[in-house]
């Protein structure tokens, strides 16, 4: 089976944009060269925004409106761009002040999630993560972005967020591939108390937690880390950048992946025996 690109929704989302730019151009009955006259640049920056390969700022839109004679649109073209910006969110600009603002925006997503399906396969979810093992991995984080520094406010905005697993309403379906108990992304004692914490929150009611063994035989490939939140949305992370995907068919795109992922892991004791048989390879 496959799923579609994560950056697909933005890219759709830039390329309808492009396409009410260009209707407007077309029904102001203006030539790609007279409307690029009108607004002063280059004609091949017209281009690139009726191909969607760049995103017009808010004064582009407002300079192409102008020249079509629609500044009546203008507000409403805005609005649109800026949602699809936030749609596409580098990690170096979402970081630029520190990493303590995103965190507590996720807590505010988390907060008005009701199902979340998670899916990993490089570190445990946020919320699932003990103070020492995120330390250290946001310390990589910061030092490989170049970022601010701010730890140690992030990581206490990113622990906050485990509250939710012991508050009703929230139910968390996780799934980690083998190979996350196995990186060594912080030092032995941080990895022991990180994997220990993993046992110590199976029984919750909120949490169901499932690993994908080595020895499984894939229906679905090992893919970037993705949450679902309520089937509405997915958050898809990639090396360079967060991505929200909100297109009803990418979605449930990523609702079949989980599907299939889930059907590979396993669960309670067999679960429990892999935490366990990590731990054992730390000592």
């Amino acid at each position: 089976m496959t799923t579609a690109s994560p950056s697909s929704s933005a890219q759709a989302a830039r390329e309808a944009l492009a396409v009410r730019l260009t209707h407007l151009r077309k029904d102001a009955g203006l030539t790609g060269k007279e409307i690029s006259a009108r607004c002063g640049w280059h004609p091949a920056k017209t281009t690139r925004i009726q191909r969607g390969a760049v995103l017009p700022s808010d004064a582009d839109i407002r300079t192409w409106c102008t020249a079509c004679g629609a500044d009546d649109q203008a507000d409403d073209l805005i609005a649109t761009a800026r949602a699809v910006d936030s749609m596409y969110m580098e990690w170096r600009r979402l970081h630029r002040n520190g990493m303590r603002q995103v965190q507590e925006d996720w807590y505010a997503l988390h907060d008005r999630t009701r199902h979340c399906r998670v899916y990993v396969s490089n570190v445990p979810p946020g919320f699932l993560q003990t103070p020492a093992f995120t330390t250290a991995l946001m310390e990589q984080i910061t030092r490989f972005q170049g970022t601010p520094n701010d730890v140690a406010e992030a990581v206490a905005a990113r622990v906050a967020r485990s509250r939710f697993l012991y508050e009703g309403g929230h139910r968390y379906v996780v799934l980690l591939e083998e190979s996350v108990l196995r990186y060594r992304i912080a030092d032995p004692d941080a990895m022991r108390g990180q994997l220990r914490h993993l046992l110590a929150v199976m029984p919750l009611a909120s949490v169901s937690l499932g690993i994908i063994p080595f020895t499984a035989q894939r229906t679905v490939w090992p893919l970037e880390a993705f949450y679902v939140h309520d089937d509405t949305m997915a958050v898809v992370e990639t090396l360079t950048a967060e991505i929200r995907v909100t297109q009803p068919r990418e979605v449930a795109d990523y609702a079949k992946a989980f599907a299939g992922l889930a059907s590979m892991a396993v669960y309670g004791a067999a679960a429990r025996a892999l935490i366990q048989a990590a731990i054992d390879a730390l000592e």
